[in-house]
């Protein structure tokens, strides 16, 4: 059941990346070009992913289990240390030169775009780097 609720939710969160357009570097990079030809229209995209976000917290808070029985792991406030600074930054660099972040980088990945394979790779060189770095910290 846990397989088929995993696909089922990935699936629907696919197709909204695709029918929103956040799966199209294009339009998420117009989205960024506040000084050029900005286009609004993913603000209202992120506008619905906060409200929904917000709501899911609060119901999750109130659990300590998911629907399925795994154990719920919530982010805890007012843990900003160097380490999230750095990672929001690399993050929104990332996102600001290619237009993409890991959720339509895997889509474009699974559509075969050449830009999700690279994106792709670069995210896994990304979390290897990250893994060998903090072994080297320990």
């Amino acid at each position: 059941m846990s397989i088929l609720a995993s696909l089922f939710s990935g699936l629907v969160f696919g197709l909204g990346l695709i029918v929103s357009g956040m799966a199209n570097p294009a339009k998420v990079l117009a989205f960024l070009d506040l000084a050029g030809a900005w286009d609004p229209s993913l603000m209202f995209v992120m506008g619905g992913a906060i409200a929904v976000g917000f709501f899911a917290f609060r119901v999750a808070e109130k659990r300590s289990r998911t629907l399925l029985g795994a154990p719920l792991c919530l982010p805890q406030p007012g843990r900003i240390d160097r380490r999230l600074l750095v990672g929001s930054a690399l993050f929104g660099v990332g996102w600001g030169l290619a237009g993409i972040c890991p959720g339509p980088g895997l889509v474009l990945l699974g559509a075969g775009a050449p830009e999700g394979v690279v994106f792709v790779l670069a995210l896994l060189a990304g979390i290897g780097a990250f893994e060998l770095w903090q072994r080297a910290s320990r």
